[in-house]
């Protein structure tokens, strides 16, 4: 018999906050609709830490560990959440969801975001099969890299971004949604079993115990939802790209007919299987986006970048 993890009842109380509807949900917590208990017109987002394999709703409004013997792991999650919501509640920036309280109850903790309009972006992969616009790609991701590059700068590292991730605002303004498998950069050098790695976004690093984090692993994975936008499809596993035989065509040449090649060439670039080959930074790879396709489609850009002189300063080249 499947034990409870329904959502909270429409109408329920918590906080200063009625839950009005589910909005969603995945593994380890349930996203809803809500409004303010004082102003029914003031809209947020809620999100509720419940991990269905270890936690059971014990009315329509308690959560507790599954196991009630062994409620460490249940614990450890719930802390991991509120520290989620403590460091998103710091990161004020135009391309990042914005908490703007977090707070525990029910045995659980809850995060609230501000309610913003907009489609997921893997939805709009789904819908149009892939094909997406270069002028969308252009017009998105920039701004998606100057987000990613506030958490780099505060020592941060996502190793989550994925369409899923990827909220769509009207005039094509990303949020970066979900940060769940933040890390600091200074604990990347440890494999840990519980990072999350989605196939296809995740880079070799991220998936092997001797690999490396750091802003390139965000940079790949930047580069893979963007041949997804084109593609209609995530990339081959970073595991199976880890050889001489890849799998996957370089986009250069598999989707020259439509795009610019310096495009085609910076998605190349940040999906690069060796990391110390791949921008090492945000700025990199901006720089490369900023590149319009009229100033050189005839020489390669890549041609131009002096990787001798990257892997100087490379921290695992000391």
């Amino acid at each position: 018999m499947a034990h409870n993890i329904a959502p909270l009842p429409n109408g329920t109380q918590v906080d200063e906050y009625i839950i009005d509807s589910v909005l969603g949900g995945g593994g380890f917590s349930i996203v809803y609709n809500a409004h303010l208990v004082s102003d029914d017109q003031q809209t947020v987002i809620i999100k509720e830490f419940m991990p269905k394999k270890l936690a059971v709703r014990v009315n329509d409004t308690d959560v507790t560990s599954l196991d009630p013997s062994a409620p460490e792991s249940y614990n450890k999650g719930r802390k991991l959440f509120f520290q989620e919501a403590s460091t998103l509640a710091t990161l004020k920036h135009p391309n990042i969801v914005d908490v703007t309280t977090f707070f525990q109850t029910n045995g659980t903790a809850y995060m609230v975001m501000k309610d913003e309009k907009g489609v997921n972006l893997q939805d709009y992969i789904r819908k149009y099969k892939g094909k997406l616009s270069e002028k969308l790609l252009r017009k998105v991701f920039p701004q998606l890299l100057s987000g990613v590059k506030l958490l780099h700068d505060k020592n941060l590292l996502h190793l989550d971004i994925k369409p899923s991730n990827i909220h769509l605002r009207q005039g094509g303004r990303p949020l970066l949604l979900d940060f769940g498998a933040v890390r600091e950069k200074m604990k990347t050098r440890l494999y840990d079993a519980r990072i999350v790695a989605t196939a296809g976004f995740a880079p070799i690093e991220q998936v092997t115990e001797r690999g490396y984090m750091g802003p390139w692993t965000d940079i790949y994975a930047i580069g893979a939802t963007m041949r997804s936008c084109i593609e209609g499809s995530p990339p081959p596993p970073a595991n199976k790209r880890k050889d001489n035989n890849d799998p996957m065509k370089p986009a250069v040449d598999a989707f020259k007919r439509k795009y610019s090649r310096v495009l085609l060439e910076a998605i190349d670039w940040a999906m690069e299987p060796d990391p110390r080959l791949r921008p090492q930074t945000c700025d990199e790879l901006l720089d490369m986006l900023k590149q319009m396709p009229e100033e050189d489609e005839s020489k390669s850009l890549l041609d131009k970048i002096n990787l001798n002189s990257i892997a100087k300063v490379l921290p695992w080249t000391k």
